[in-house]
């Protein structure tokens, strides 16, 4: 398998370097170079399957070709060791996905743990550390920093807005410390994205250090997000119809991931991104037009991105036919007064405490189009409640109990150092620490 550039589809890379340089030099994303459904007898066997056996067999699919079955395959299971369990609210057609049950409480788990053990592999015999940057609104700085946490010959950077993340996932993000570098930016997770790719497109840079990237640009993050696709329909009813997918985006990696699935194989009827008050791609689904802007602040913090990366992906996906995208994705889009609405009636309706993620996909799910009445609805539950305890607990007027996980963390103090939204300044920190 190859990887090509969404900028220049004639140029390929093989794996190692797709991972390991994480963004192409003409500013591109990588993508498969080929999407093949999976076998026949896949399918026929898929609801005898472990969820490590469905993420083994994908993984052989669409790597096979590039890292030996020995090595692939206990990379694979020892990452994916937690399952994604299906929970159906009451007796409808909605059931939400439970992605949050690995070790940081959040969907990123499967991408970064994923990711961490395939670059540690191919990093274990080079000379020189591999230095990881990454951006976060919330989730994925935490799952990357315990993913990679002591991974020999690697080093992470993590940016994250200050002020604009949960004090639990701040501490998930910057208490860790050893290869863990935190940074708080005194701006928006966009300004974050942006100091990350400015590095990647910064020649001193590359030329003095070996850098890459784990956030969803990263194409080995996405192909770990298409497995639990795999683990959600399995799980349905026998018999049931084709489900539409409705998934709380915000850098739309996860949906480009089921994307990828259906390309596979997967029978999905419809998708439904949905978003909070940084509606960009509603409103290119809507009206054709795509117009990033300056992200705004909400409760469902990790989605607050105006200028979501995978969004160029998903068009590769669709050929640029916004015509074809939008015939195949709903759009929608909710207010911080409507998440906590939504949270309140998960919670009297079905006694189910949801994150405000995840209840920005159930009112998606409860304003999917009539023409998908009869197809079950599955919500993607991108995080645990208790990482956002003042939100739910507001709402539900009870305390949320705090997993293990997350009690053992809220001792330790915050290690991250201050920066602002300037590049030269951040490269100077990377050479200085790095070079």
């Amino acid at each position: 398998m190859e990887f090509f550039s969404t900028n220049n589809p004639a140029s390929r890379v093989d794996l190692r370097e797709a991972v390991l340089t994480g963004l192409p030099a003409d500013n591109g994303l990588f993508m498969p170079e080929r999407l093949d459904p999976m076998p026949d007898s896949f399918f026929r066997d898929l609801r005898n399957m472990s969820f490590a056996d469905i993420a083994v067999a994908v993984s052989n699919h669409l790597l096979g070709d590039s890292l030996p079955q020995s090595v692939l395959e206990p990379l694979v299971r020892e990452a994916i060791n937690f399952d994604a369990p299906l929970v159906q609210l009451g007796d409808s057609d909605k059931y939400i996905l439970e992605l949050f049950h690995g070790p940081t409480l959040a969907f990123k788990d499967f991408g970064a743990r994923f990711m961490a053990r395939l670059m540690g592999h191919f990093v274990k015999d080079s000379e020189k550390e591999l230095v990881i940057l990454v951006a976060t609104s919330g989730d994925t700085g935490g799952a990357v920093a315990r993913g990679f946490y002591q991974t020999p010959g690697i080093q992470v950077v993590v940016l994250y807005p200050e002020g604009k993340v949960s004090a639990l996932q701040e501490k998930q993000i910057a208490a860790l410390g050893g290869n863990i570098h935190p940074y708080k930016v005194a701006g928006t997770f966009d300004d974050c994205q942006a100091l990350v790719k400015q590095a990647f497109l910064d020649t001193e840079l590359r030329d003095r250090i070996w850098l890459t990237s784990a956030n969803s640009i990263n194409i080995s993050r996405l192909i770990p997000q298409s497995f639990y696709y795999f683990r959600a329909i399995q799980q349905l009813p026998e018999g049931s119809p084709a489900p539409v997918f409705v998934v709380p985006s915000g850098n739309f990696g996860n949906l480009t991931a089921g994307l990828i699935a259906q390309k596979l194989g997967l029978d999905i009827a419809h998708f439904a991104a949905a978003t909070n008050d940084n509606d960009i791609v509603p409103q290119y689904l809507a009206s054709g037009t795509y117009s990033p802007r300056l992200s705004v602040a909400t409760i469902s913090n990790a989605m607050d991105v105006g200028s979501p990366s995978n969004f160029v992906r998903m068009q590769a996906l669709f050929h640029q036919s916004h015509e074809d995208m939008s015939s195949a994705i709903d759009g929608f889009a909710y207010n911080d007064g409507q998440t906590k609405e939504s949270i309140d009636e998960l919670w009297s309706k079905y006694g189910y405490i949801a994150d405000p993620h995840t209840a920005i996909g159930y009112l998606a799910a409860m304003n999917v189009s009539s023409k998908w009445a009869h197809h079950p609805k599955v919500v993607l539950s991108t995080a645990h409640p208790a990482k956002f305890p003042d939100t739910v607990e507001e709402v539900i007027k009870r305390p949320v109990d705090l997993p293990k996980e997350l009690a053992e963390l809220s001792t330790l103090p915050v290690l991250s150092k201050s920066i602002g939204v300037k590049f030269e300044g951040f490269k100077e920190e990377l050479l200085h620490i790095f070079a």
